[in-house]
């Protein structure tokens, strides 16, 4: 049985004739009557709209129960809790966005409900989104370009759900300016009018109202933007979000109210058993493996909810391997560039790329993020960006930027790709038919498959899926509580917290405001933690990194919010590998010295962590294309005078004609310019050059260096600085400074 979203609404054949006779009433009419008209006809459909869809924000019914207010149990404790309880009413499969969301929904109605994550959460599709919150421009141009009913009721409800996540969570998400420069004349009223309806539609909810820019104007707000035949830009909002941290409060949210959740949680495979009225099989549960420590376990429950993302299909058959696929995968790649390229609260849209796709262009986190690509794909827990995705980003960013941009493949500071997982409806005559929204299906043995949807609307998913779950499977609960209920950090954040943290600790104003906008109200128990600088300023709040505001204190803060690896440090409870994984790379061998004593880690497993980081960043994080930009580079482009300078250049190092250099080389030449650097860190330094990894930097790998710093493939790398700035004579001005310029990927 399948049951296919999007909402349940008073007469889905009536409304989507309203829906018709407005748009057309809108669009053919022509005039100021017709508009009218058409609108008038629209709200009068809109009165008979659900409820939902007439509220801006709805409190949560009556205050529910919150058993772990304070501290959270540990991992152990909820294995325990898992192992030992006789059934649960619920058992959520999945540690995403939408399980996540059905664990908040199941424990809010006082279901008795566990979750298992085989590996961290949020540590698949719903840690490498586009970061947006949104209601979905171009799905609405498309409803009304084909008067499209249920896509406008899938947008009309997205706008619903990004209103209320922007109240449940607002110290990880915020609204966010959207510009879409305009280049021909006749587009502006076309653009405007469906960026308009966007509000319309929004209602109440609409976050502000858009507006049209002059071109002086559109340039003043975006001075990177390309000029030429710019008429102007309309700029409209959506909401903008930290995924990965959102993710985790939604988890820590149904655990502080009574949800037993464990990441690094497998299923091994289903529990059955027959039902005494009919003797057919129905699932009961899950026998489960804690990857960690090896050990297996039952999990009983009356419900077993698969929500696990692309990996659908494999929980599916293993309750009937028969079952045909639902999950057509999709890859999208998106690339993290320096602040520089975008103002520090204005996004960009690309609405038609050269390949018909949609690109954003977007501030997060001080830098700019960029993308996404949409490619068929095959499922795996470790996908990884495709060079090709990546120069087709630049490539359009190129073509929105001025000429006085350059927009380098070496200023590619980490980049990552994403599988959503799109799904087929399995009682659709056309198997290959892709649905626009989500479906929940009931299998013959009672297991309920939540799969497809988007990041906004997971908790409208989470909702209809335990209606049906409910329904199925004739549990005993109320309605769901969880609009307007606030995630874990949300109810005491407010915009000035970050005040009170500097005051009231000591710590940097950037720190500071970073751990408000991170933990929200929780931000002081990060605070409490924090190390004693011994500085005059900042007091508190060790950094992991320099160019970064992550401290120390949120590395053991993370082992409370259930990190059991180097990995879910640096990729979902701080961003650094999303952002920089360079920063990343650096800041490592402390992140895993530090988790080593909070989970005492012999030294053998430091070596483990800190090696399957280092691989994790290769391979994911984008860091392997920097190596092949060089690598690729076998053809040196100098010119004869460009070769011979920096050949020079080399020779300073190499005193003895070697062909090579080494660390010693480099510290000899350091020591007597008088420069103090760590050797670990000149190691470190070397080895981003060195590319056949035999312990010294050749000529021609040197060459090569220059050359493709040259061509922009990648950015100054800390050894060309270093070298430059030491043939220069800079020791009068005081030791070199090594820190990444941009430091590429």
């Amino acid at each position: 049985m399948v049951l296919q979203t999007s909402s349940s609404s008073p007469s889905p054949k009536a409304g989507s004739m309203a829906f018709r006779k407005a748009v057309k009433g809108t669009l053919i009419g022509g005039g100021a009557v017709a508009t009218a008209f058409g609108l008038s006809q629209f709200f009068e459909y809109r009165k008979n709209q659900p409820k939902w869809a007439r509220l801006a924000y709805v409190e949560a019914q009556g205050e529910l129960k919150v058993p772990f207010k304070d501290a959270l149990p540990t991992r152990e404790e909820q294995l325990s809790t898992l192992r030992n309880t006789e059934e649960f009413d619920v058992l959520v499969v999945g540690g995403g966005a939408t399980g996540s969301g059905c664990a908040l929904d199941a424990v809010a109605r006082n279901l008795k409900t566990a979750l298992v994550e085989r590996s961290d959460f949020s540590s698949g599709t719903s840690s490498r989104s586009t970061k947006l919150i949104h209601g979905g421009v171009r799905y609405l141009q498309k409803a009304i370009m084909k008067l499209d009913y249920e896509q406008y009721m899938m947008v009309k409800e997205a706008l619903h759900e990004r209103a209320n996540l922007l109240n449940i969570a607002p110290h990880l998400s915020a609204p966010l300016p959207i510009m879409l420069p305009v280049y021909k004349w006749w587009q502006l009223p076309y653009y405007w009018a469906g960026i308009k309806m966007y509000d319309l539609v929004a209602g109440s909810q609409c976050l502000k109202s858009s507006y049209v820019l002059s071109k002086s104007k559109a340039l003043e707000l975006f001075p990177m933007l390309k000029k030429d035949k710019l008429v102007g830009a309309i700029v409209y909002y959506d909401g903008q979000h930290n995924d990965a941290r959102m993710n985790l409060a939604i988890a820590l949210t149904a655990a502080r109210h009574g949800a037993a959740i464990a990441n690094y949680t497998e299923v091994v495979h289903l529990l059955k058993k027959p039902d005494p009225k009919t003797g057919q099989e129905k699932v009961c549960g899950a026998h489960c493996r804690d990857i960690i420590t090896g050990k297996e376990f039952d999990v009983r429950a009356k419900c077993v909810i698969n929500a696990t993302g692309p990996f659908t299909d494999s929980l599916r058959k293993m309750d009937n391997q028969k079952t045909a696929n639902i999950c057509q995968p999709s890859a999208g790649v998106h690339i993290v560039i320096p602040g520089y390229y975008s103002p520090d609260n204005m996004g960009l849209l690309d609405p038609a790329t050269s390949d018909g796709r949609v690109i954003f262009f977007l501030p997060w986190e001080k830098m700019t993020i960029a993308g996404t690509t949409d490619t068929p794909t095959e499922v795996t827990a470790h996908p990884i960006p495709v060079e090709d995705d990546i120069n087709f980003i630049l490539s359009e960013v190129r073509n929105y930027l001025s000429p006085d941009v350059e927009v380098r493949r070496g200023d590619v500071l980490a980049a990552w790709s994403g599988i959503r997982p799109l799904v087929t409806d399995p009682n659709s005559k056309d198997t290959q038919s892709i649905c626009r929204n989500h479906i929940v299906n009931i299998s013959d043995s009672g297991l309920i498959t939540i799969a497809g949807g988007k990041w906004t609307t997971y908790r409208s998913m989470a909702e209809e899926t335990l209606d049906a779950a409910i329904k199925a499977h004739n549990l005993s609960a109320g309605p769901s509580r969880t609009v307007g209920l606030m995630l874990d950090g949300g109810k005491d954040w407010t915009p000035t917290l970050y005040i009170r943290l500097v005051q009231d600790y000591g710590l940097e104003n950037e720190v500071a405001q970073h751990l408000a906008a991170t933990y929200g109200g929780r931000a002081f128990e990060v605070a409490k933690m924090a190390q004693v600088t011994g500085k005059r300023w900042p007091i508190v709040g060790k950094r992991l990194v320099s160019e970064f505001p992550y401290i120390e204190s949120e590395v053991q803060y993370a082992v409370k919010e259930y990190a059991c690896t180097a990995i879910d440090v640096i990729s979902r409870r701080t961003r650094l590998g999303f952002l920089n994984v360079h920063a990343a790379d650096e800041a490592l061998p402390l992140i895993v010295e530090i988790m080593g004593k909070e989970l005492q880690w012999t030294e053998q497993k430091k070596k483990e962590e800190l090696e399957a980081a280092k691989k994790f960043l290769h391979l994911e994080m984008g860091y392997k294309a920097r190596s092949e930009q060089l690598s690729k580079t076998t053809e040196i482009s100098l010119t004869a005078p460009e070769i011979a300078r920096y050949k020079k250049r080399f020779y300073k190092f190499d005193k003895e004609s070697k062909g090579f250099i080494t660390t010693v080389d480099v510290q000899q030449v350091l020591e007597k310019l008088s420069i103090q650097i760590d050797e670990n860190a000149l190691h470190e330094i070397l080895n981003e050059v060195d590319l056949n990894k035999n312990g010294q930097v050749e000529l021609d790998e040197f060459l090569q260096l220059m050359s493709a710093v040259q061509r922009g493939h990648i950015s100054d790398s800390r050894l060309a600085i270093l070298m430059k700035t030491a043939e220069e004579g800079l020791d009068l001005r005081g030791p070199v400074t090594v820190d990444r310029s941009g430091g590429g990927v």
